[in-house]
């Protein structure tokens, strides 16, 4: 695997891409970085979760000019949440290097968007509907553009957005590098790419399928309330050597490591907001058995290969297979056994199952453990080790003292006492974690059907993001085409008519825990 060390990018960028915690190149990262570097067109075929907004956002940072007060590069998105998760990894990865990189979308005050054009951003990350109301509003200038990108470019043909991608593009010099994105390739995108990319390069990261037959696979419906009760009792359950914990947020991974400590595991957190020596020191610890928790997010456990994990953890379910499989493959490793249980809960079913498709992968249900399994479980294993002492025959020193005992307490009590010193009981600390969205399942894509897992289904993916049922409406943008035969009065017409209907749509977004990191 490269390192990014070895692309030669500005110190800054590699600064921060270190500080977040990166290290190696994704595949994904690993094709398209270098050749987008040459300013080479080229259409990626990726799913979300591969590194594939690093892979284009690196090198469009690179390309910036800082110094150049023009808009540089556009990112076409297909919804607000992804316009807004694009432009927040942009923003990491290019703040030493001080890029401006602004988002645009429908359901945000437009009025501060024209506020925040006149700082002059970088980059544009937008989605259509809201980019075309600026360009008629005179608001944004593409004429400095020198790199387009087009994210998800499936998702935004299922969504109608053809005839802005190309009135937008229209105003963007033909003498640019267009790089496309997108999980499917059906018929319409490779129209689409024949239209606007010039002799593009194919990259193509098909999720790799999880075939281990030594890692056992297994999912327990709880609820968000039930996750940590049940995570502490299939660790005591269990008993793994060494075992890893995902959590989806770097706030996560600090919570669930406290909480753990307090229970009285032998646990710590790694994440991107950690020094590299703090990293070193917990990897340290773990690869030693002086911890036998990690709890991580995928982006701090990206590159970790300790070979006796026996269990990984999935406290919160993992954005798509890619991210699945990664986590997935932290343990069995070396042609050892390993147990891998993921926590849904009832909301999540349906992106388990949307896993299991692109995985190719029967995972089985498991169910929550009570308190009394878990404690009868860890009493089992102290009569183990007792058992096991005693075979040692290594107790010439405590001989003394356990005749000492004999004599002043019954042998059936010292021996109960001796188990419960052995056993963790956990159950009366109360802990309390801040509770994450469920994550929902990705919907039908051109009718469904294709290599990469799309869901056959009749109902729209609009359906899914906002807009009414059954009519197509686009959440966030303007533009959605009436489905009922409404005449048209022409574009402009048309968004002035659809903007006075659009007082819930225009509410600012609420919280970024509402939306799933890329």
């Amino acid at each position: 695997m490269k390192t990014f060390q070895e692309f030669e990018l500005h110190h800054s960028l590699t600064r921060a891409i270190s500080e977040m915690g990166f290290e190696e190149a994704t595949p994904i990262q690993a094709q398209v970085i270098p050749l987008a570097l040459t300013g080479r067109d080229l259409i990626g075929q990726a799913q979300t979760g591969t590194g594939k907004t690093a892979a284009f956002g690196i090198p469009l940072l690179e390309k910036v000019d800082i110094d150049n007060d023009k808009v540089q590069g556009l990112v076409l998105a297909p919804t607000r949440e992804l316009a807004i998760q694009v432009a927040e990894e942009l923003s990491k990865i290019g703040a030493h290097k001080r890029v401006k990189i602004l988002p645009i979308y429908g359901g945000q005050d437009i009025g501060r968007q024209i506020r925040a054009l006149k700082n002059r951003p970088h980059l544009i990350i937008a989605t259509p509907g809201r980019l075309i109301d600026h360009l008629e509003r005179h608001t944004v200038r593409l004429g400095d553009v020198e790199t387009v990108v087009l994210d998800e470019a499936d998702e935004m043909l299922n969504m109608g957005f053809l005839e802005e991608i190309q009135k937008i593009l229209s105003q963007v010099p033909t003498e640019r590098q267009t790089m496309l994105f997108s999980a499917t390739m059906p018929a319409p995108i490779r129209k689409l790419a024949d239209q606007f990319l010039n002799n593009p390069e194919h990259i193509s990261v098909i999720p790799k399928v999880v075939k281990a037959p030594s890692i056992a696979q297994f999912y327990c419906e709880v609820s968000e309330r039930q996750k940590f009760d049940a995570l502490c009792r299939m660790i005591d359950i269990d008993g793994p050597d060494l075992a890893i914990v995902f959590g989806r947020t770097k706030r996560r991974v600090d919570e669930l490591a406290g909480a753990l400590q307090k229970r009285g595991y032998m646990a710590e957190g790694l994440h991107g907001d950690l020094s590299q020596n703090q990293r070193d020191q917990v990897m340290r610890k773990f690869r030693e058995g002086q911890i036998e928790l990690l709890v991580a997010t995928d982006v701090a456990a990206r590159g970790i290969d300790v070979s006796n994990v026996t269990h990984v953890y999935n406290f919160d379910i993992p954005q798509d297979p890619e991210s699945y499989t990664h986590r997935v493959g932290r343990t069995g490793r070396a042609g050892r056994e390993g147990t891998a249980t993921t926590f849904v809960t009832p909301r999540e079913t349906e992106h388990l199952h949307f896993i299991e498709r692109i995985s190719k992968f029967k995972i089985a249900k498991r169910q929550m453990p009570t308190f009394a399994d878990a404690v009868n479980k860890q009493m089992q294993n102290a009569v183990e080790k007792i058992v096991d002492t005693i075979e040692s025959n290594e107790l010439d020193t405590y001989i003394t003292m356990a005749n000492e005992l004999l004599d002043e307490h019954d042998s059936n009590r010292l021996i109960a006492a001796a188990l419960k010193l052995l056993t963790r009981e956990t159950n009366n600390v109360n802990i309390e974690l801040t509770p994450e969205a469920p994550l929902r399942s990705k919907k039908p894509k051109f009718g469904g059907g294709g290599s990469q897992g799309s869901y056959q289904g009749n109902r729209r993916r609009d359906d899914f993001r906002g807009g009414k049922p059954g009519t197509g409406g686009r959440p966030g943008g303007y533009g959605s085409k009436p489905s009922g035969g409404k005449p048209s009065a022409g574009k402009r017409g048309f968004y002035d008519e659809l903007r006075g209907k659009r007082k819930k749509e225009d509410r600012p977004f609420k919280k970024e825990k509402d939306f799933v990191n890329v």
